[in-house]
């Protein structure tokens, strides 16, 4: 790779994989990293565990209204992020909606997005609220596909709610669920918005993305570290996809 940045832009140097020498030696970018891979860790099984469950309630155990609440839970897939990022900023405000609600209960709600403890979890929960609907709507597609026969025979048998969750819905759910796991940890990865809007990565950078990363070095005129970094990101959403798809493969 070259060298170049704001400050020398006509000045090109060959600098061979120095810049991705420096960026893996970063302590910024380390703790990107695992900024990131707490989020895809945490968020990613509860979107879809939450899309599942609803998925199924929507499917079965709801007999009115339904279109209604698929609607509602797809809303926030297609409104934009930076709409419900500001949104959420003000609901987890000090004096937000959410600490207002609290203390309707007597709970004195902690300092959200100013807590380097609490910022990251609150970005984590908007993530999953977003992504939800869609893995939602894929779950749901795969119910339809299950012959409700199985479940016959299986309530004739004496197989509970639960029983057939786990021993039918889900099995015959795999490969949607692992398609499923695949989209939403290379969106997840990637994100950007919700915390850039929200919190600019921090306090104390504890909730600074990789994707953050990358465009602050490239604002601070650091081109060849922004490159290197991406580079790196590119190389990680790779190798999780190719991982999934190989176990996705195996699996139908």
């Amino acid at each position: 790779m070259t060298s170049r940045d704001l400050r020398t832009p006509f000045n090109v140097e060959f600098v061979g994989l120095t810049n991705f020498v420096d960026v893996l030696t970063d302590p910024d970018f380390l703790q990107s990293l695992l900024t990131t891979a707490v989020v895809v860790v945490v968020s990613v099984p509860l979107i879809l565990v939450i899309a599942l469950l609803l998925a199924v309630a929507l499917n079965r155990g709801i007999r009115w209204g339904k279109a209604f609440f698929r609607t509602v839970y797809y809303v926030p897939v297609v409104t934009g992020i930076v709409a419900i990022a500001v949104v959420w900023k003000f609901l987890f405000a000090d004096e937000g909606t959410v600490n207002a609600a609290l203390a309707a209960f007597g709970i004195d709600g902690p300092a959200w997005l100013a807590d380097p403890f609490w910022a990251l979890p609150t970005i984590i929960l908007l993530v999953v609220w977003r992504c939800f609907g869609l893995v939602m709507v894929l779950f749901l597609a795969g119910l339809q596909s299950i012959p409700e026969e199985l479940h016959e025979a299986a309530r004739v048998d004496g197989a509970s709610s639960w029983r057939r969750l786990v021993s039918i819905t889900v099995p015959m759910l795999v490969p949607i669920v692992l398609l499923a796991a695949v989209l939403m940890t290379v969106a997840v990865v990637q994100v950007f918005e919700e915390p850039f809007v929200i919190t600019q990565g921090g306090p104390l950078d504890s909730t600074r993305t990789t994707a953050m990363y990358i465009y602050d070095e490239f604002g601070f005129g650091k081109y060849s570290t922004a490159a290197a970094a991406s580079y790196i990101l590119f190389a990680i959403i790779s190798l999780l996809s190719l991982i999934q798809f190989r176990l996705l493969r195996s699996r139908t």
